[in-house]
């Protein structure tokens, strides 16, 4: 049976910058958009559908590229050592950060990982999330890191969720009784060994920075592990040029992850190379740390992504308000604050089955937004509060 949505106020298809149209309907059959069309009334005398979204804009559904989906605890006391001038090398070296959320998450149970991230998941829709790449990296050996994988396997099967792509990203860090050293050989020697062998992970990444994995460490992961036919991610330069953005070059990797200090000319490099820049604005927002320079990024077309790098240090789960940060605070247009959640995000985390997102036309996957507002600009403009009304979930029409 086909789903009818019409009577829509404006509708932002991401299709080109001409995309915006109004009196349109879209027609949805199964799990996909069949047509944008001008009428409904060969539908009508149908068993159809139809749906009055009431005059409301629609917008494609957000794909959040960049979130650390489970984990347990919480860091909120860390705020006073940063207040105290710590850094977040230096809050670790002290035994917080990452590690303290380790500890946390190792004592939690399948069955508590599995509803944590499904709460998360049920969270990020509401706030008009459709597709989630979901990463590991809080367990740091090979048991912890395959349970919290199963718990991400496990959610793709339930109904009602967005869809998941999964990385394992067991190079985040390491545990008291080893060195980098060690850690990176029991890594390529057991842990990504197992990994592949599960067939849980479609990524790999590597938290690439002064002070956590090294350029040469990181190669010999991510090399092992696209032979191993995982695609490749990182983390870089999120607090000092490192040169991780070269390294992703080098490797010609999906994508780099914050990216804050990343020098132009080595952006330009990722560009030639095919390397999608992800910026997280939530992490400085967060850290009370500037901006990169976004306009100048722009000005050179180089092509980004925005995420919500949800994580302790960063409980932001919500895609408008990483939208309301970058139109709001860093004066850029709503239409590239979409285009950044949206078409360019579907480049850096595709779908698993190959059916188009991030955009809404004929073939691609009915994964949209009914948004409170007739303005299809409502969508990073209300940062207190979700600006969704409904979703269509690939197909299925979820009402808050």
């Amino acid at each position: 049976m086909r789903t009818i949505f019409h009577n829509i106020g404006s509708l932002q298809t991401m299709d080109d910058k001409q995309s915006i149209y109004t009196g349109k309907s879209i027609i949805v059959y199964q799990n996909k958009i069949e047509s944008i069309a001008d009428s409904i009334e060969e539908f009508e005398s149908s068993d159809a559908k139809i749906i009055d979204v009431e005059g409301r804009a629609i917008v494609p559904g957000f794909i959040d590229g960049h979130n650390h989906l489970i984990w347990s605890g919480d860091r909120f006391n860390e705020h006073k050592l940063r207040m105290e001038g710590k850094t977040y090398s230096e809050i670790a070296q002290l035994g917080g950060g990452i590690m303290e959320t380790v500890r946390s998450t190792r004592q939690s149970s399948s069955d508590e990982l599995f509803e944590i991230g499904r709460a998360r998941l049920m969270e990020s829709l509401r706030n008009g999330t459709t597709f989630v790449e979901a990463k590991s990296g809080y367990g740091l050996s090979t048991g912890y890191e395959l349970a919290l994988l199963s718990a991400v396997d496990k959610l793709k099967s339930v109904n009602g969720l967005p869809s998941i792509h999964s990385t394992w990203m067991g190079a985040h860090a390491v545990t008291p009784e080893h060195t980098y050293d060690t850690y990176t050989e029991e890594i390529l020697s057991e842990q990504l060994p197992a990994i592949l062998d599960s067939g849980l992970a479609e990524s790999a990444d590597v938290f690439c920075e002064p002070g956590w994995f090294t350029l040469e460490q990181t190669e010999d992961i991510l090399v092992a592990s696209r032979k191993g036919g995982l695609d490749l991610r990182m983390h870089v330069d999120e607090f000092s040029d490192g040169g991780g953005g070269e390294l992703a070059a080098e490797l010609g990797v999906r994508t780099a992850d914050h990216a804050h200090h990343t020098s132009m000319d080595t952006r330009i490099k990722m560009k030639e190379a095919g390397v999608m820049t992800g910026f997280l604005p939530g992490t400085p927002y967060c850290n009370g740390d500037e901006w990169p320079s976004f306009s100048e990024i722009q000005e050179r077309q180089i092509p980004f992504t925005m995420a919500t790098d949800f994580n302790p240090n960063c409980f932001i789960n919500s895609l408008p308000f990483i939208g309301s940060l970058a139109v709001q605070r860093n004066s850029m247009s709503p239409y590239d604050a979409l285009s950044c959640v949206t078409r360019n995000a579907a480049i850096s985390t595709p779908r698993a089955d190959g059916i188009e997102h991030g955009v809404l036309r004929d073939g691609a996957i009915a994964n949209f937004n009914i948004l409170n507002s007739k303005h299809w600009e409502s969508w990073c403009m209300t940062p207190s509060s979700s600006p969704i009304h409904s979703v269509c979930l690939e197909g299925e029409h979820i009402e808050f």
